[in-house]
């Protein structure tokens, strides 16, 4: 009897220890999402309201032309396009080469493999700010600043964060299947191409829609070698319309294209939630 009502008290402690954590959890939740809720929200509210100093979550009335005013807004729309311009070749090719080159380091046997991937691995401790003005001064003399090249060509030779993703990812394919392709005669490209590339699918489909992400919300590397409007990226156009429209106190204007523009980061993400939690468990694991 002693031992069952141990186990009951045990039992209900730790029934209210979760209640609690539980409790703590959904209100870490609300308070991370209540700025995007009060995003959205503004973007329907009038200037009175907005300016009235009251925390006004509700708006009354709504206001509902200001999305379609972003639309038309030529600005608006080409940021779009060039972003989409960086994303398509970066996305295609850049994560070709960043899957090859995983294959090489995980499968391949070669000099010095895994001394050239530590000093790969390096370079993702050095921040962006320690070489933005070397690569400056160097697309500016290739003659390719003001244009979406610096944005492009880069990024088209690989993400170290995708390579050492994908590498992981790779450890847990046997390397009997490498000996198999081998015996066929299979080079390694074919063997890549035939064998692995279709086994890694779900990691690099997780590591694209990240890195779809990341460029998208790009914001550093466009300001810095984009000058002229029309080759503006999403994030710098809608930094203009913060300099632009804050002065006519248009703050719904300016929430409701930052709503758009989080628009398909959010459904890509929910859409891919659950391969890209997957997939980066696999891969932390192994």
């Amino acid at each position: 009897m002693a031992k069952d009502s141990s186990k009951g008290v045990s039992s209900r402690k730790s029934r209210f220890i979760d209640r609690i954590v539980f409790v703590l959890l959904a209100l870490g939740a609300i308070i991370m999402i209540f700025p995007l809720i009060y995003m959205v929200m503004t973007s329907f509210m009038t200037k009175n309201q907005i300016l009235s100093g009251k925390l006004n979550i509700i708006p009354n009335p709504w206001v509902l032309g200001k999305y379609s005013e972003v639309m038309q807004k030529g600005s608006f729309v080409s940021g779009i396009i060039n972003t989409l311009k960086v994303e398509v070749p970066v996305l295609l090719i850049g994560g070709f080469t960043s899957s090859l080159a995983a294959f090489a380091f995980a499968k391949m046997k070669f000099r010095a493999r895994n001394g050239i991937f530590l000093v790969l691995l390096a370079t993702i401790m050095i921040p962006f700010a320690v070489i933005m003005i070397p690569q400056y001064v160097l697309f500016t003399k290739l003659r390719w600043t003001d244009t979406l090249l610096p944005l492009i060509v880069p990024a088209c030779f690989g993400n170290v964060s995708m390579i050492f993703f994908l590498r992981q990812n790779l450890t847990s394919i046997p390397n009997d299947l490498m000996d198999a392709a081998k015996m066929d005669g299979c080079g390694f490209f074919r063997t890549f191409i035939q064998i692995f590339l279709p086994l890694m699918k779900g990691a690099i489909g997780t590591q694209l829609t990240l890195w779809f992400m990341a460029i998208w919300n790009d914001y550093l590397a466009p300001t810095i070698f984009l000058r002229s409007e029309s080759n503006w990226t999403l994030q710098v156009v809608i930094r203009s319309f913060n300099t632009y429209y804050a002065i006519q106190s248009d703050y719904a204007l300016i929430m409701a294209a930052s709503a758009i523009a989080m628009l398909p980061t959010l459904i890509i993400f929910f859409a891919f939630q659950r391969v890209i939690i997957e997939s980066i468990a696999i891969s932390g694991i192994k």
